[in-house]
């Protein structure tokens, strides 16, 4: 069964792919936040979909299943994530590699209606990970696209309260819903390892790639005065808000105040955020970025060690009153010629929809 995952997971990713390779050719690149996250304020058509992607994979279930993808939403259930490959040790929902061809469908659809549609982000990002850890898996034993879990804390509705928490190795997807609305789209961690690879119809391949060259971007507009003030004194190894660091942010916020920035260096800023809060259905993604520009004037920019982000220990970080993301670069695990990514995308005011006191 295991087999059969993968080979339709590769099988959905190459037709997601087919229209979006072009594009990716070149990677692209306060209580004020709260009500900004939550972008839609009434139940609209994307949530409904959701909403009817999820009763129908469930619909494909047997009652054991059910009972492992229909869970309570607790703040034990919510925060149940990694990005290590531990499978369900520290994680909750049913395996991809437990479902049928049909069921995997499925849930799959559950995810695409979920996940914005840009290409290397969003849904199609999604894939590319999936695709990246079987491609590690012929490399190294415990990885894999079957070793995913997805669950549903809460009853999928459009008038309650509920999170779609779907991940694995390098992923973790936490989209909460209340009243029809996207209540929240944090945390979202995201890394991949091999970084590039080439598949066998000699497609390239990098899923980060976007959210790199976006962070390069960001930074290469800064002057030399800027970079100074904008420098870290500490280093890091990996990102500072990972799995079991709910609600851990820094009391003050370091670096250079992108409200002292020129129009066009706040602008790229916001070009930097984008690739992350694709990871939310169009609407919402357009909604939350809006408010994240409204709140440029307190947010800050930070890097340590280079900024090529091509190094160990090369990071760089945003950090407003609502959005914080960070991206690290890693020496490689399995792949030790080449760099890989860690990243996590926060909020300071609607982790797992803001349900949780941390």
């Amino acid at each position: 069964m295991a087999a059969a995952s993968a080979a339709l997971l590769g099988a959905v990713y190459a037709t997601a792919n087919a229209a979006s390779v072009q594009e990716r050719a070149t990677p692209q690149a306060s209580q004020a936040s709260a009500a900004a996250t939550t972008a839609a304020t009434t139940a609209d058509s994307s949530v409904s979909d959701v909403v009817d992607a999820a009763e129908a994979f469930v619909d494909t279930l047997d009652s054991d299943q059910q009972s492992d993808v229909l869970l309570d939403f607790t703040e034990a259930n919510a925060t149940a994530w990694s990005n290590l490959p531990c499978g369900s040790t520290c994680r909750v929902g049913i395996e991809l590699s437990t479902l049928s061809d049909t069921q995997l469908t499925a849930a799959k659809a559950v995810l695409k209606a979920a996940a914005g549609t840009t290409a290397d982000t969003g849904y199609d990002q999604i894939t590319q990970i999936l695709a990246a850890d079987d491609k590690l898996g012929e490399t190294a034993s415990g990885y894999g696209s079957g070793n995913y879990y997805l669950a549903f804390l809460g009853t999928p509705s459009t008038d309650g309260t509920w999170q779609l928490h779907f991940g694995g190795h390098h992923l973790a997807v936490n989209l909460t819903y209340k009243d029809g609305a996207v209540e929240g789209t944090t945390p979202f961690f995201v890394g991949v390892e091999p970084s590039s690879w080439t598949a066998d119809d000699g497609t390239s391949y990098a899923p980060l790639d976007g959210m790199r060259d976006a962070m390069l971007a960001m930074v290469d507009s800064l002057s030399s005065d800027e970079l100074a003030e904008a420098k870290l004194s500490e280093s890091f190894s990996d990102v500072l808000l990972g799995p079991d660091d709910d609600g851990a942010f820094p009391t003050t916020k370091e670096g250079l105040s992108v409200g002292d920035l020129t129009d066009a260096q706040q602008q790229s800023v916001l070009d930097a955020i984008e690739p992350w809060v694709d990871v939310a259905d169009d609407t919402t993604a357009a909604s939350t970025l809006s408010t994240y520009k409204s709140e440029l004037d307190e947010t800050y920019i930070s890097y340590s060690g280079t900024t090529a982000l091509d190094t160990q220990g090369d990071y760089v970080r945003i950090d407003g009153p609502g959005v914080w993301i960070e991206f690290v670069c890693q020496d490689g695990v399995v792949y030790t010629s080449q760099i890989h990514y860690h990243s996590v995308y926060r909020d300071h005011n609607t982790d797992y929809g803001g349900e949780f006191s941390f």
